[in-house]
């Protein structure tokens, strides 16, 4: 008997790579929940889904999404860190009270298993890395204190009510289909493609975990296989640490020789963390949890990914 498996935010970047990741799996009933806030992906494999066009801001609706779920996948947020302190409020109500929605529909349809999507530096803060699921949480931007309160949400239904409810702590995740992500990886891309000076704020020696998204899917698909798992929260990343200016450096190999990569300098930003890499070894322990993907890999491929998208747009235009 095939499982009902609800995504919500399924249209964005991630689950749109994780539509596709699950889509050999013939146990499996795919259900999309999305507003669509940033238009729709063409090319993408929702036709071969269930899609209910809504926001997890609608409890109503989120109720009827949940109904004979098996599974729900938790994507659907706002991730914008910067804009989440310019507008703390609508980050809040996305993260915070459409969060609460999905829980409390899952405990209402008894839903077994939610897995959500979380964060790891921006739960944590300014801390000496590597990032692990024990370090005490102190949030700089709101965006990182929304998540931390879904987490605590998710440990408090978990107790409450019996349901297997886990937290992936995504690092910082890249890789195919990010064309609308503000993260730096896919505003580098775009630069280079419109040629534009790549902005980095600072001197460029912070570090990030970037991961690429196969494995981000690869993280998703064993947690909703795991059996019986104590453990609600793990670190999903590569356990690397990259700085922006050897990632620049990885990004001038992968476009050359087409592409010149030209680099402005500004002031750091506040509420952005200086460093930050995850301890994965619980992931990899309880989950079997392996990264396959090396960024300069990884980057080819996002940048293939590109590099078509622009074609088809211009073929589109003509």
């Amino acid at each position: 008997m095939k499982r009902r498996v609800l995504i919500t935010g399924g249209a964005g970047f991630i689950g749109l790579n994780l539509i596709s990741h699950l889509q050999n799996r013939h146990d499996l009933d795919i259900v999309v929940l999305d507003n669509f806030f940033r238009g729709e992906q063409k090319g993408a494999p929702l036709d071969q889904v269930e899609v209910i066009v809504g926001d997890i801001r609608d409890e109503v609706l989120v109720g009827k999404a949940c109904e004979n779920a098996d599974a729900v996948i938790h994507l659907a947020a706002d991730t914008r860190v910067i804009d989440s302190i310019g507008n703390p409020s609508f980050n809040f109500d996305v993260n915070v009270k459409g969060s609460f929605n999905v829980l409390e529909a899952c405990r209402i349809h008894r839903v077994p298993r939610l897995i959500a999507a979380s964060t790891g530096g921006a739960i944590i803060g300014e801390a000496t890395p590597p990032v692990h699921e024990e370090m005490v949480a102190r949030p700089l931007a709101p965006y990182g204190a929304s998540k931390l309160a879904l987490e605590g949400y998710l440990h408090a239904f978990a107790k409450s009510y019996g349901m297997q409810c886990h937290a992936l702590r995504f690092s910082n995740v890249y890789g195919p289909l990010s064309f609308h992500k503000g993260s730096v990886v896919a505003q580098f891309l775009r630069d280079v493609w419109q040629r534009k000076a790549l902005m980095v704020y600072g001197d460029g020696s912070a570090s990030r975990d970037f991961v690429h998204v196969s494995d981000i899917c690869l993280a998703i698909s064993l947690c909703l296989e795991k059996k019986d798992d104590a453990r609600s929260t793990y670190q999903i990343g590569t356990g690397i640490a990259t700085s922006i200016n050897a990632l620049i450096a990885l990004i001038r190999e992968t476009v050359a020789p087409g592409f010149d990569v030209n680099v402005e300098y500004q002031s750091a930003r506040e509420g952005e963390i200086r460093d930050t890499y995850s301890d994965i070894s619980l992931a990899r322990r309880h989950l079997g949890f392996h990264p396959r993907t090396r960024l300069a890999e990884g980057l080819r491929s996002t940048w293939q990914w590109y590099q078509a998208f622009y074609a088809a747009q211009h073929a589109g235009a003509a």
